[in-house]
């Protein structure tokens, strides 16, 4: 989540579809330029908590479409808000549950119908100030259970699909889209529903840039093996906008088993994948209180007892190389970050995880045993 940038405020079959891979722009050695193709709005999904449409929305209608994009049908994601602890039903069968809540962080449980017990909600990778939360596989559950310790309040959870809901088409680039080798997802080569960075008609967290300093390592800690991973980035962006109120995904790029590269936060429209014209990072919410010219990274599933797959690793070498020579990092090197909002700082290397800058089991044991091997490869 951000520092003062801002704070944390209160079924159809799966499948992994051949989706077009493209970037709105390529860097290169200190070089940034934009790419070619123009992009049309995507659609904005209606859900149950939101079933309109934000200022800017277009129609995504694929007749008429620009010769540089082909039409590319998502389902819609559905969302279900409940307050309070005890049972929640849903009128569709769920992907994941978010939960957050205020007080112990390890203070909450949820449990699915079939379950022998409560599982705890703890050991997730987002953070809330005073409080705990967890994105949940609650396996197309319709209901739920979530208790929560005494002293515990604020208790909010939100059922999410994000693979069965009505198909909405779009526009997205036709041409695959190269950054020294790293081919990406744009956000609506992935599906991402614009209207979620809005709130009460205005941009729920602004875009802000600052210099580049560091790049940390995530998991998502979600399911391994994942049928499909598009669908899980559009739920960790409905957890991390909704649910968290971050307005956003907290990441700038997530990686899936397969080693393909999405792009997380929005940067805005001038063609370069996380950071302005300028070179300058724009701010996301993926390491509380550091966040300010630090670049996340995240991994999907969860990666304690094992690793990451070949593809996987092989995509997150290549895109720290290519970010690091971009802006002249060493990855290896000891760095002191200062946040450039609030003058803390911290003496970190440039690549590391999560848990090097706040208590977390995050990138996972495995994952985090790695990094000193990433970051050789990365400085080859």
């Amino acid at each position: 989540m951000p520092e003062s940038e801002p704070p944390t405020p209160a079924s159809a079959p799966t499948h992994r579809r051949k989706r077009s891979l493209s970037r709105r722009g390529a860097i290169g050695a200190g070089v940034a330029m934009a790419g070619a193709a123009v992009l049309t709005p995507a659609v904005f999904a209606a859900t149950e908590s939101d079933p309109g449409s934000a200022p800017g929305s277009g129609s995504g209608s694929a007749s008429g479409g620009d010769p540089a994009t082909t039409p590319e049908t998502f389902p819609a994601t559905r969302s279900a808000a409940a307050i309070g602890t005890g049972t929640a039903t849903t009128s569709f069968a769920a992907s994941y549950v978010g939960v957050r809540w205020s007080g112990d962080p390890g203070g909450a449980g949820i449990r699915f119908p079939g379950d022998t017990g409560f599982q705890s909600l703890t050991g997730g990778c987002a953070s809330v100030d005073g409080g705990g939360t967890a994105l949940v596989a609650a396996g197309n559950a319709k209901t739920y259970e979530v208790r929560a310790a005494d002293g515990t309040t604020d208790v909010r959870s939100l059922a999410i699909d994000t693979a069965r809901g009505p198909g909405r088409t779009f526009q997205v680039p036709s041409q695959p889209t190269r950054v020294r080798g790293v081919r990406y997802l744009s956000r609506p080569a992935w599906g991402a529903d614009e209207s979620k960075r809005y709130k009460n008609g205005q941009v729920n967290s602004p875009e802000k840039y600052y210099a580049l300093q560091s790049i940390t390592v995530h998991h998502t800690d979600t399911p391994n093996d994942d049928p499909d991973p598009a669908a899980t980035v559009r739920a960790i962006y409905e957890y991390h906008a909704v649910t968290l109120d971050w307005g956003d995904i907290g990441y700038h790029f997530l990686i899936d088993e397969a080693g393909d590269v999405y792009e997380g936060r929005y940067s805005g429209d001038d063609g370069i994948p996380a950071f302005n014209t300028d070179g300058d990072l724009v701010t996301a919410f993926h390491t509380a209180g550091y966040n300010s010219g630090n670049l996340g990274i995240a991994l999907l599933g969860t990666l304690t007892d094992q690793g990451p797959t070949d593809a996987a690793r092989a995509s997150l070498t290549r895109l720290i190389k290519v970010i690091a020579r971009f802006k002249g990092l060493d990855p290896r090197a000891q760095i002191t970050y200062t946040n450039p909002v609030n003058g803390v700082t911290k003496n970190v290397t440039t690549v590391g995880g999560h848990r090097d800058w706040l208590q977390t089991d995050c990138p996972g044991r495995t994952m985090y045993d790695l990094l000193t091997e990433v970051r050789a490869d990365a400085s080859g």
